[in-house]
């Protein structure tokens, strides 16, 4: 059985186009990105999917394996499926869908999300979720809230606060969704290959397509949190982070 880990990657972005090789401390993000992944001692491959040239010929330039997708994708999982097959993985694989717009991720999240895939050999999908701290974060539609079942499975993911209050003051818990996937490759090609789902194309938002056709999301709740880039002012944040060489810990297999 093999690991690998898949970071999807695309040029265009309506809040920040060309968002990928966009220099952050004099190395595109994406770089930072695969970099980071390539620190886990996890993997036994890791690879950039995208369909742009322009993306393809950056990733070369730093010496990271690309593998070219087909441009029209609804989404991230979408295109690691298809990267998944051009690899030629078996089955039973699993593979790690990486955000290509968190650089500054923590490796030990990696070794969390296939935990549960390990523990139950039924499982064909996990995702990492982090309860939130900082209360702004509650009603900013970038960060994806997700509620979830006595047994740690997801029973929702949207944009907007979830579970909703009222006009009471937020007492409670409230996780947001990382981004980051682990699936058994047959189960990520079992999911992509069903239609788009109503909830999916309003929230924007892929995971909730496994939801809505009966599948289930074992959810894993990590301490470490994830700062991602959705507009070109998320920049100056993550300098910070990443000029500090020991961010991150590394992740042993």
């Amino acid at each position: 059985m093999k690991i690998v880990g898949v970071i999807p990657c695309r040029y265009g972005s309506k809040r920040f186009e060309g968002k990928p090789v966009r220099p952050i401390l004099g190395k595109p993000m994406i770089q930072w990105v695969y970099e980071r992944a390539q620190r886990a001692d996890l993997f036994d491959d890791v690879v950039i999917a995208t369909d742009d040239d322009r993306i393809r010929s950056v990733v070369e330039g730093f010496g990271a394996k690309v593998v070219m997708t087909a441009a029209r994708h609804p989404s991230g999982s979408d295109r690691v499926a298809e990267a998944a097959k051009i690899l030629g993985l078996e089955r039973d694989d699993i593979v790690i869908n990486i955000q290509g717009d968190q650089p500054a991720f923590d490796t030990r999240c990696l070794s969390e999300v296939i935990s549960p895939l390990f523990e139950d050999p039924d499982l064909g999908m996990t995702t990492l979720i982090f309860k939130i701290i900082n209360e702004q974060e509650f009603y900013d539609s970038n960060h994806v809230k997700c509620v979830f079942d006595c047994n740690g499975y997801a029973l929702y993911f949207s944009r907007a606060l979830i579970p909703f209050s009222g006009a009471a003051p937020v007492t409670f818990d409230v996780f947001k969704h990382l981004g980051i996937y682990a699936y058994r490759k047959h189960f990520l090609d079992y999911f992509t290959s069903l239609p788009q789902t109503r909830l999916e194309v309003l929230e924007r938002l892929e995971q909730n397509r496994v939801l809505e056709h009966g599948s289930r999301i074992k959810v894993v709740v990590t301490t470490h949190d994830s700062l991602e880039v959705d507009t070109p002012n998320d920049i100056k944040k993550l300098e910070s982070v990443l000029a500090n060489p020991e961010s991150g810990e590394k992740t042993r297999r």
